[in-house]
């Protein structure tokens, strides 16, 4: 890229910042005009800079001015456009409408992929011809004028409360991101991981899943965590013998471990706290111990391994001195620290404490590892801020834009409600078997959409069926979140073993098949959250709450140590047995 464009696009990456920034601070801003100012500036990132060929410079540039002259109408215009009420006035309307879906639809495909525009598409031609569907499945009809109009002009479709995370909280904690990866936070996580385990057995893979579980906590995408962290300890690992599929497994799922592992999480937690009306601290306090269990699973998974492998520490020349260490976790503990003081200390909103975070981050931007400053590198690194940023915001916009417009027909058409009585209806009313019919649809859509995409859908479906059958809310979004993890180590599509397979060089089969038994805990801690609701009320019964953590932690160790270690079948089936039955086996 020559550096008049890389400017530009850093540039742009700024306005991004700032924009975001602003919104926080300036005080309530129409959702009509922040919402659609959220997608003009998200859709260069997706529809030029990251086009392909002459076919796709050009086509992004069109849709993009096409998209932004929709986008800045439905701003400029927004007073006009809240008292129609979502139904659209003469065919000028309509035809930005169209125009909107269709941009929106293309921005999704470019950042992610055919499945979930696909998804929409079939969602909005329900929404169209439904009414010629016999029986309970199909409605009742809606005019187009009304049908468009709620997806496009008013809160019901692509600028509803999905966007509105999106615009003013995801969009702030990737800016908080961006600035930490900058800077020398990302070469702590190591050193403080590589200072905590190396010396162990296996301890180069003890490595990777601490570093990782940091790591994740502000990057919220298992893939950009293993393109991080895995350039740095798969070599590691192959260069003190360790086998390569075990090598990849164990990035992969330590990786994806980062959308679940508080205080940041995947942009999906975000989703969560506007969909349940739980505050973000309290989805954080109850996600913390089956985070914390999740990454035990694979501890006592990597030890089992290293007892039949002889795996060796990382040799103590290689592991860093205790004043790199210390200084270069600063590096991330201070602006985690302000981040939480801001939301636990002065009772901030996190966009808040994630704005005081953000500019503590920038000013250790200045600094290195040595403590020395340096003008250039530091205008490097907030150049850096500004592209990862601007990118990033604007992925997790395509995604969210295009879920929106499935959330909409849903809520439209009534399908939500029907696939509920459905599942309730398949499940005989009782909890278990929807539980199961549940955690198969997250599977299944897992595979196609990312996370959030897919943990917004199965929600929105299934949630309210759990939720009759006497689960809390928030059971059953986090089982649902959970479980919609489960595309990124569970065949046929799991992008972080792609990832993994591809770095260190080894068959992906061979990687997801070693990820998914040391990765254990992803598919069993939902279901023992089931069983032992206990474990997510920390903030308000924390003793009780460790109790049915420490269950359900020896109910891993034994179904993980089971999966991996043992030589003997009868002594593998007794392990998973008792562990099983400890782990469902609800306590008191």
């Amino acid at each position: 890229m020559s550096p008049r464009k890389r400017a530009f696009w850093a540039g742009l990456g700024a306005a991004t910042i700032l924009f975001h920034l602003w919104l926080i601070f300036s005080g309530l801003v129409p959702n009509l005009v922040s919402r659609p100012l959220h997608m003009a500036l998200a859709l260069p990132w997706v529809l030029v800079f990251t086009a392909r060929g002459t076919w796709g410079k050009v086509s992004g540039a069109v849709l993009t001015v096409l998209g932004l002259a929709a986008s800045l109408w439905i701003a400029i215009n927004h007073e006009r456009l809240s008292d129609q009420y979502g139904f659209l006035e003469g065919n000028l309307q309509i035809a930005i409408a169209i125009a909107l879906l269709a941009v929106v639809l293309e921005m999704a495909r470019r950042s992610i992929g055919w499945p979930l525009p696909l998804v929409a598409v079939l969602a909005l031609a329900y929404g169209l011809w439904g009414q010629h569907i016999p029986g309970e499945f199909g409605h009742s009809g809606t005019p187009l004028a009304s049908f468009l109009g709620t997806l496009t002009i008013a809160e019901g479709g692509i600028w509803g409360k999905l966007t509105g995370v999106s615009v003013n909280i995801v969009a702030i904690f990737v800016i908080f991101g961006a600035v930490l990866n900058a800077g020398e936070a990302g070469q702590g996580f190591m050193n403080l991981a590589a200072a905590a385990a190396g010396r162990l057995r296996g301890g180069a893979a003890k490595v990777s899943v601490i570093s990782s579980a940091l790591f994740g906590s502000i990057s919220g995408s298992a893939s950009a965590n293993v393109a991080s962290t895995g350039a740095i300890t798969l070599p590691a690992m192959t260069k003190l013998g360790y086998p390569k599929a075990f090598a990849g497994a164990v990035e992969a799922v330590a990786s994806s471990g980062g959308q679940i592992m508080p205080p940041l999480m995947g942009a999906g937690a975000f989703v969560m706290v506007e969909l349940t009306g739980i505050p973000y601290t309290g989805i954080m306090a109850a996600a913390f111990l089956p985070a914390v269990l999740y990454f035990w699973a694979v501890w006592v998974g990597i030890d089992a391994f290293s007892l039949r492998h002889e795996l060796k520490g990382v040799p103590e020349a290689e592991r860093p001195g205790r004043r790199d260490v210390l200084v270069t976790s600063a590096f991330f503990l201070v602006p985690f620290t302000v981040l939480l003081w801001g939301m636990f200390g002065l009772a901030l909103t996190p966009q808040y404490a994630a704005c005081m975070a953000i500019v503590t981050g920038a000013l250790l931007l200045l600094l290195d590892g040595r403590l020395t400053l340096s003008g250039p590198r530091t205008l490097q690194r907030l150049e850096q801020t500004c592209l990862t940023a601007g990118r990033q915001v604007a992925m997790i916009a395509a995604i969210i834009l295009c879920a929106s417009i499935i959330i909409g027909v849903l809520s439209i058409t009534g399908l939500g409600v029907k696939i509920t009585s459905l599942i309730l209806l398949g499940s005989g009313g009782r909890l278990w078997p929807a539980v199961l019919l549940t955690a198969l649809a997250c599977l299944i859509l897992g595979m196609e959409v990312p996370t959030t995409a897919a943990y917004v859908i199965s929600v929105s479906v299934a949630g309210p069926a759990l939720i009759e059958l006497g689960l809390s809310p928030l059971q059953a979004h986090l089982f649902v979140f959970w479980f919609a993890l489960l595309s990124t180590i569970t065949p046929p599509v799991c992008g972080a073993v792609f990832i993994a397979a591809g770095m260190v060089g080894e068959n992906w089969i061979k990687v997801a098949m070693s990820a998914m038994a040391l990765g254990i805990g992803l598919y069993l801690i939902p279901l023992g959250m089931i069983a032992n609701p206990g474990i997510i009320g920390l903030a308000d019964a924390p003793l009780m709450a460790l109790v049915a953590a420490l269950k359900i932690g020896a109910a891993l160790a034994a179904i993980s140590f089971g999966l991996i270690a043992p030589k003997s079948p009868w002594h593998r089936i007794f392990l998973i047995g008792a562990g099983a039955s400890l782990l469902l086996v609800p306590f008191g």
